[in-house]
């Protein structure tokens, strides 16, 4: 799990979700409740998307939110 700040100020927890086909999503989940959010991860295993989803610079992070649509559920 990571947390970041998005460019609102907002804290976001992120971490590593799995669809039931078995795509691999990076989830923002809001700290101070809210919607949560997903965004498709490219790495094709677990482990890769992993440190896919570690190795991101704070830039990243925000450009695959801005992409991110809200989960269903």
């Amino acid at each position: 799990m990571r947390r970041f700040h998005d460019a609102e100020g907002r804290a976001w927890d992120v971490v590593l979700g799995r669809e039931s086909w078995g795509g691999l999503l990076a989830l923002f989940v809001p700290v101070d409740r809210g919607t949560v959010m997903q965004a498709p991860l490219r790495s094709d295993g677990y482990d890769a998307a992993q440190h896919e989803l570690e190795t991101m610079d704070e830039a990243a992070l925000h450009a695959l939110l801005q992409v991110a649509t809200e989960k269903e559920g």
